[in-house]
């Protein structure tokens, strides 16, 4: 059977500033879903949050880009936002940046990751398992980094070596600054590496869209790689991208995709989405309230049954002991780049504040300057 597997995540509300949804939006939006499986618009479904950000994971039969599947999360986010704006709290619909998407979400505000496979769990796939990544106030290309990492470097997958993987992977890569459409890149791991790191390198421009195995030509992971600010045209948030990750057999395994991650690497994000930050794997429904504002991501496994059915059961690959001491340096990098503050490469460039405030501010002062020597009205003309 044909499997889309699709995550669709938004901040719609949270409690006391920006941290956490609330108990009765995360409610609200697990009854819709177990309505959905009902009424059999989709297979199965799982909720969860990162931060303040609600997450919907879902199999169904409907293919990428399907219209009843994102008009779905779709309503299903305003009734989340309904509650929040009912209790007041922080950013309600913050996430949703028109009044009424066209066909699906893409373009809307939600992050969006979908993936679609023959499901036959049989050779060279005989159990069908995945993770989905979660981030909460980072830019778009926060997994840019781990992602090559795991895809691309024998150091970090010593599976790259294996007559399965040892081709190498197609990397499609968007760059997020074209606003007319999706523009795309397709380069291929080992041959284009260097190419790869090229892009790769400014997390707020290129992103990874997608990767492919070039041994079975099929899609092995989906990223929401998107601006929010170039759809809104103004600061509404950072843009929080999820993905979908196939592992194990002829992908990576969990632990070659998992371990970048420790080196908690830095990202666009903070609070005001202004500074460079560590980004610091934490658990499902972890609320942001630590010190400063650390961009974080959670990291779910599931396996699927061959309905279609996730597991019983989930792995939350980040809530281990084993990372203890990751978030422990992430917080003192973090604490290190804060004591910075405003000055040199802690705050992000003045091209990359999503608060247009900072560059009103800015503009403002520019508009004043003048050429040394000259006249008020020369300066002027």
């Amino acid at each position: 059977m044909r499997v889309t597997l699709s995550v669709i995540k938004a901040d719609v509300g949270s409690i006391g500033g920006h941290t956490q949804p609330s108990d009765r939006m995360m409610e609200a939006v697990r009854e819709e879903v177990a309505g959905a499986i009902d009424r059999g618009l989709i297979v199965d479904g799982y909720v969860s949050h990162t931060g303040d950000d609600i997450a919907i994971i879902m199999s169904h039969t409907r293919g990428e880009n399907d219209t009843d599947i994102h008009q779905f999360a779709w309503n299903t986010f305003l009734r989340a936002t309904d509650i929040a704006r009912e209790y007041g709290l922080y950013g309600a619909g913050q996430d949703l940046l028109v009044d009424a998407p066209s066909g699906n979400v893409r373009g809307a505000g939600p992050a969006v990751a979908e993936i679609e496979f023959e499901h036959t769990l049989e050779k060279p796939r005989p159990a069908e398992s995945f993770m989905v990544l979660a981030a909460d106030k980072c830019g778009p290309g926060a997994y840019n980094l781990p992602l090559f990492l795991g895809f691309a470097d024998p150091m970090f997958c010593a599976g790259l070596m294996l007559p399965q993987m040892i081709k190498g992977f197609t990397f499609h890569v968007i760059d997020m600054d074209n606003t007319a459409g999706d523009s795309l890149i397709e380069l291929n791991a080992p041959e284009d590496y260097y190419h790869l790191t090229a892009l790769l390198r400014d997390n707020e421009r290129f992103g990874i869209d997608s990767i492919y195995s070039r041994t079975y030509d099929t899609k092995a992971a989906a990223v929401s790689a998107q601006r929010l600010h170039s759809i809104a045209g103004t600061y509404t948030g950072k843009d929080d991208p999820v993905a979908i990750i196939r592992n194990q057999g002829v992908f990576p395994a969990p632990e070659e995709l998992v371990s970048p991650f420790a080196k908690a690497h830095y990202v666009g994000g903070d609070a005001r989405g202004s500074h460079n930050m560590p980004l610091m794997p934490v658990a499902i429904n972890t609320a942001v309230a630590g010190v400063y504002c650390l961009p974080i991501v959670s990291c779910l496994g599931f396996s699927l049954g061959r309905d279609g059915h996730f597991s019983d059961a989930v792995t939350d690959f980040f809530d281990n002991v084993a990372w203890d001491e990751v978030r422990r340096r992430a917080q003192n990098k973090g604490n290190e780049m804060r004591l910075q503050g405003w000055s040199g490469p802690a705050m992000l460039p003045y091209t990359e504040l999503e608060y247009s405030g900072f560059r009103d501010t800015v503009t403002g002062l520019v508009d004043r300057f003048q050429i040394r020597g000259s006249t008020e009205a020369e300066a002027a003309e």
